[in-house]
């Protein structure tokens, strides 16, 4: 049953109690508004449909992405990126607001406000970590969640990039990370290991030596399979690649290249310094394992470029392996 007690001025209190449902209970600033709040809770339990808010009343999404990333980042791969855009999130007013007050079009004029001032697939990644915490708010802790994300407008992302190391670049580039100012081996080094074998900067930052394997030729990482659970996969290494190994000290840490890049940002900065005193323009790191994958491409099928590559599917393979057009030509002429 339903009673109201009237608290103070303007302040009216509904309070519903029912077997079976805990007792719920709002306060409004007219006696009208609580009796009319009243039915509807009563209206809903009595049909089987009522749903118990409170918990989205009482937890902002602030507190929702802590216990998130406490509880489901941490076991991620890709963990320190997603910390990143967690922390984006917390410093938002968005943060502040209870879940039950919030609307898709409080996140459709995020994505509309944010796009101004990143990229679109930036956008993209803080939209998806939203998306990813509400379908595990609602599956794993019986928060009544809904996903808020897909009933919006998703980031016009453009399609997927083409750009590979042209004519002398990547001499000049080697050139201008040998004259780094700090860690010039190790700088020339990473790169040289992103073009050999694909890796990504993020992998090699974290690179420890006790994943490589000199004697088998292998680099063992962390991927998902289908089922999202993690799993060591073997990155094959070149002969070059080997050597470029052996020729890197050993430091105390156990990571391949010591304290020289002790994240994927650091590795990602000096890589961009080298780029720019080169004088390359729209080349990022990321496109280092475009050109390897098209590298590698001509010299097996598809299928093992995709696992040398640790993709899931082929159809990644068509969106890394940019051909030039005399690259084409010479692989028609080689079947001639």
């Amino acid at each position: 049953m339903a009673s109201i007690s009237k608290r103070g001025d303007y302040q009216y209190q509904a309070t519903v109690r029912r077997k079976g449902f805990s007792k719920q209970c709002k306060t409004f600033e007219t006696e009208r508004d609580a009796k009319n709040w009243a039915k509807v809770i009563e209206s809903e339990m009595i049909r089987g449909v009522f749903v118990d808010r409170s918990e989205l009343e009482r937890t902002t999404l602030g507190e929702l992405l802590e216990r998130y990333e406490h509880e489901v980042t941490v076991d991620k791969i890709g963990a320190r990126q997603e910390r990143s855009r967690i922390k984006q999130w917390k410093a938002h007013p968005l943060a502040l607001r209870p879940l039950a007050s919030l609307k898709a079009v409080d996140f459709s004029k995020y994505r509309s406000a944010r796009e101004k001032e990143v990229g679109a697939n930036t956008v993209r990644l803080e939209l998806a970590l939203i998306s990813a915490m509400f379908n595990h708010a609602k599956k794993d802790w019986s928060m009544p969640v809904e996903n808020l994300i897909k009933d919006i407008r998703a980031p016009k992302v453009p399609a997927g990039r083409e750009r590979r190391l042209v004519g002398d670049e990547e001499k000049r580039l080697l050139e201008a990370a040998s004259a780094a100012r700090s860690n010039p081996h190790q700088l020339k080094t990473a790169i040289l290991l992103a073009i050999e074998t694909g890796l990504r900067e993020g992998r090699l930052a974290g690179l420890q030596w006790e994943q490589i394997d000199l004697r088998e030729g292998v680099v063992w990482v962390m991927t998902k399979d289908e089922e999202h659970k993690q799993r060591s996969v073997p990155v094959p290494l070149t002969e070059k690649a080997v050597e470029l190994l052996r020729a890197l000290p050993r430091d105390i840490s156990g990571y391949v290249f010591g304290r020289a890049f002790p994240t994927a940002q650091a590795l990602g900065n000096a890589f961009r310094r080298a780029r720019d005193r080169a004088g390359l323009t729209n080349l990022t790191f990321h496109d280092l394992r475009h050109e390897a994958a098209s590298r590698m491409a001509p010299r097996m099928n598809m299928p093992t470029l995709a696992k040398v590559m640790t993709w899931k599917t082929l159809q990644m393979a068509m969106r890394y392996y940019n051909p030039t057009a005399g690259e084409l030509v010479a692989a028609v002429r080689a079947t001639a």
